[in-house]
């Protein structure tokens, strides 16, 4: 599976959440398989995904989903502390770790050597982490985690490299896709 793959299983389980999506080719994915004006793509700012929907899920009672990258998630292993120091109950990381900076070229990160993203959570006081690889418990861990409110929890789901050919770029601007998510939070 890769991670396209696994974004179609997450946006079966995802309805009203806000959801924030790491920069470049994840962005694109999720508006290819379901735009949403709930959906806030990241154009811009690698590894601050995890960081800007902390501080929606701190400033809000709706759940707030993150998805974010191994790359980014390294290049702001801070993020990680924060979120297990502040606890918001209504915030789900979701980690794709496919050992390669993905909107860079598929570059390796260090997860494909010796770094494991979920110890770092757990030490990270981020005690709801689970990692899973298979394709068929990415809608139940996701349905379990947003049933219960219990968070934060860190979802890595672990992927191959790759995207699908002829990916389309977002088709709006980034004052519409601003404006519209804006005012539909604000509901």
């Amino acid at each position: 599976m890769i991670r396209f793959d696994a974004f179609i299983e997450l946006m079966k389980e995802i309805s009203d959440e806000i959801l924030v999506v790491n920069i470049g080719h994840p962005s694109q994915e999720i508006c290819s398989i379901k735009d949403r004006k709930r959906n806030f793509y990241m154009l811009g700012s690698m590894g601050l995904a995890s960081s800007i929907g902390l501080g929606m899920a701190m400033s809000t009672d709706k759940t707030v989903i993150s998805i974010d990258g191994d790359g980014s998630v390294l290049m702001n292993m801070g993020s990680l502390a924060t979120i297990g120091a502040v606890a918001p109950k209504n915030y789900i990381l979701v980690i794709i770790d496919n050992k390669a900076y993905g909107s860079t070229g598929f570059q390796k990160t260090f997860t494909k050597q010796s770094v494991d993203l979920k110890e770092i959570a757990l030490g990270c006081s981020i005690f709801n982490t689970i990692k899973i690889k298979r394709k068929t418990m990415i809608r139940k861990t996701l349905s379990s985690f947003l049933s219960k409110k219990e968070g934060p929890y860190c979802l890595i789901i672990e992927t191959k490299a790759g995207k699908p050919a002829n990916l389309p770029i977002i088709p709006h601007n980034s004052v519409k896709l601003k404006n519209r998510f804006m005012k539909d939070i604000a509901k």
